[in-house]
């Protein structure tokens, strides 16, 4: 697959907004995929795509305040991380297909650590999840996890992060990284729920929290 070289002013590292979602896809794909295949050799591709969609699309619209990183794991030249901007983001819709092609192209381009853009509000570079951690230090950073404390006892600030991993889960090198930083272990059930689920159930808690102020 022959790669796609980004210009020198399509480089940005700034992330903004209020609300980030960091999912680690342990064996997806950092590689352009088979999009009809999202769920076998793409390395799970399909739950990534369910969880843009969610932590992006409301009805008849994009949350302007949210964003979304999938570190991706998967061979043949891990790590890679794919950023998508809701206020920047344009040319996509909630459907996993949809995600999934614009997720190829990206991947499509030779990159370095820093963010260089795919498509609007569509960036990737060569990021693994402690870059990931560092450049949200402004962050308030949030483990989801079952055993953490209930999300609806929880004030959370104006900026926070919050990292899942996906079916696999974390794996403990990772778990012991995020706990090292992390300001807070939060459960948003006392089940073990699908990765997009947790991304709604959050922002359904905010969003309650924000109409209350």
């Amino acid at each position: 697959m022959r790669e796609v070289y980004a210009k020198e002013e399509e480089k940005t590292s700034r992330v903004t907004p209020e609300r980030v979602f960091v999912v680690v896809g342990n064996k997806a794909k950092t590689e352009p995929f088979n999009l009809n295949d999202l769920a076998g050799s793409a390395g799970r591709m399909d739950i990534l795509c369910r969880c843009i969609a969610q932590t992006l699309f409301i009805s008849h619209g994009v949350r302007k305040n949210s964003a979304v990183i999938i570190v991706l794991r998967g061979e043949p030249s891990p790590p890679k991380s794919v950023m998508v901007v809701g206020s920047e983001v344009k040319y996509m819709s909630p459907d996993e297909r949809n995600i999934g092609g614009i997720i190829r192209k990206a991947l499509s381009i030779k990159v370095g650590k820093e963010w260089v853009k795919s498509t609007p509000g569509v960036y990737v570079a060569k990021k693994d999840l402690k870059d990931v951690l560092e450049e949200l230090k402004d962050y308030e950073k949030v483990y989801l996890k079952e055993c953490g404390e209930d999300i609806r006892k929880v004030k959370f600030g104006r900026k926070v992060a919050f990292f899942l991993g996906d079916h696999i889960g974390l794996s403990e090198e990772d778990e012991k990284l995020i706990m090292s930083l992390a300001d807070r272990v939060v459960s948003v059930s006392p089940l073990s729920l699908q990765a997009d689920q947790c991304i709604v159930i959050v922002h359904n808690e905010l969003d309650r929290v924000l109409l209350e102020e």
